[in-house]
């Protein structure tokens, strides 16, 4: 079988690579040149755990392959093409729909033979029937008639474990009316039902509708969670408590009820809004996930809050330090990451600041640019600054020398973002410190 990918970003790359992985001829499109030939020499365009060797390996073997020519690809002849493109959100929150549009249109252009378009972008209910229109607008302009299939096939992947997520995934939810396009997904996936993760066939709007469910429910339990963290402080509740309490009701689950700093990155900021729009199209208000978003929105800004509280409303001449950049660790995804919301809060009062991020630090440069320092570890971070604020809870964060910690910087307050801290201790070892969801005094 010979599958076709468009788009090598984050879902594109990792899915053709982890089905090359199990034997299938993956090609992988992308219109950026610099990217393709990047590919070709091993370097990725992302970072995931897990996923440069196994691009090295299945390119060695000659079962991954990296092209800008589509049209080629399809003449030369492929099973099912995957479009992978970008769905940014618009202005109003809808998905941009234009690169996905643009690829049905091309494959209306090109094909000359049966094939199976899926939709692996996350995309509104109805997508499916847009590019299937397409399709057939520019094959009644060719004047031809070629019989094709359109499925949805939402990814599930988790940046930081994406790889695991593909090879070993909970579900895999295939959207179809077509009992030809049913058969063809059962093959493709049959390495993956072998080992027991079952593959749900439904309509294509139950399929589109299930991926913005996923994420939604997901971003309402942390939008809940940080909620609730936020009252526990003023009752002066312990929110790690709660959480326990909670967290051991199967009905709820240990799962995503860390209270934090906000969500972000590519899929629930983005899918949320999406569906918030798509409801508000079909004339339905979705109350929940208006405040779900509300509440991130705010929560982003909670660590910034408390650091104005602390210096009593004067920043200005301060150095902050930040520990983490990415919206989550394992990822260099910067996109809509707290970080982001706090350093722009930090630098609008007079404040300058320092960070340190294992892997996104490239990524941050790209926003950011020189209005921050950029530190070369976390510790150089540290020097003569006023307070170290927690902002993504990487592994090297967890156990630092606080001993180093406290000599390096000016003034010894933690801003703990992520909770990854235990209040007494760092108390006990002389530092001031706050956190999210437990009042400590500061």
């Amino acid at each position: 079988m010979k599958i076709t990918i468009v788009g090598t970003g984050y879902v594109g790359l990792v899915t053709g690579t982890c089905f090359a992985e199990v034997g299938i001829d993956v090609t992988c499109i992308d219109i950026d040149k610099v990217k393709i030939d990047n590919l070709k020499k091993g370097i990725l365009p992302i970072y995931e755990p897990g996923l440069e060797p196994m691009v090295l390996r299945n390119f060695e073997k000659g079962r991954l392959h990296f092209s800008t020519d589509l049209d080629e690809v399809i003449k030369a002849g492929t099973d099912v093409i995957f479009s992978a493109v970008g769905t940014p959100p618009g202005e109003d929150g809808s998905a941009d729909l234009q690169y996905v549009i643009a690829v049905a249109r091309q494959v209306g252009r090109v094909m000359n033979d049966y094939v199976l378009i899926v939709t692996k972008s996350t995309v509104p209910v109805g997508t499916a029937e847009k590019v299937r229109k397409a399709i057939q607008e520019e094959l009644d302009k060719r004047g031809v008639s070629f019989p094709f299939d359109v499925s949805s096939n939402p990814e599930f992947l988790k940046e930081g474990d994406a790889v695991n997520d593909f090879l070993k995934p909970d579900r895999i939810v295939v959207g179809t009316n077509s009992h030809r396009a049913e058969e063809i997904f059962t093959r493709l996936y049959k390495p993956f039902t072998l080992n027991g993760h079952p593959v749900i066939f439904m309509d294509i709007a139950s399929a589109e509708m299930t991926k913005y469910a996923a994420n939604s429910m997901l971003a309402t339990k942390i939008s809940f969670m940080n909620d609730i963290a936020n009252l526990c402080e003023i009752v002066g509740a312990d929110v790690n408590m709660v959480r326990k309490g909670i967290g051991s009701d199967t009905r709820i689950g240990k799962k995503f009820i860390y209270p934090g700093i906000g969500y972000g990155g590519s899929c629930f900021p983005k899918d949320v809004k999406a569906l918030i729009k798509t409801a508000k199209e079909f004339g339905y208000n979705l109350r929940v996930l208006t405040a779900v978003e509300d509440v991130n929105d705010d929560q982003k800004s909670v660590l910034f809050n408390k650091v104005k509280k602390y210096f009593k409303g004067e920043l200005k001449g301060k150095k902050i330090a930040l520990w983490g950049l990415s919206f989550k660790p394992q990822t260099d995804d910067m996109r809509e990451a707290p970080s982001l919301t706090i350093i722009s809060k930090l630098l609008a009062e007079g404040a300058s600041v320092v960070a340190y991020d294992p892997v996104a630090m490239n990524e941050a440069k790209h926003t950011l640019g020189d209005s921050i320092t950029y530190a070369k570890d976390q510790y150089e971070a540290l020097i003569d600054v006023d307070a170290l604020l927690i902002v993504t809870e990487w592994p090297e964060f967890k156990f630092p020398n606080f001993e180093v910690v406290k000599k390096l910087m000016k003034n010894h307050v933690v801003f703990d973002g992520r909770n990854i801290y235990d209040a007494e201790d760092l108390v006990s070892k002389g530092f001031d410190y706050a956190c999210i969801g437990i009042n400590t005094g500061i």
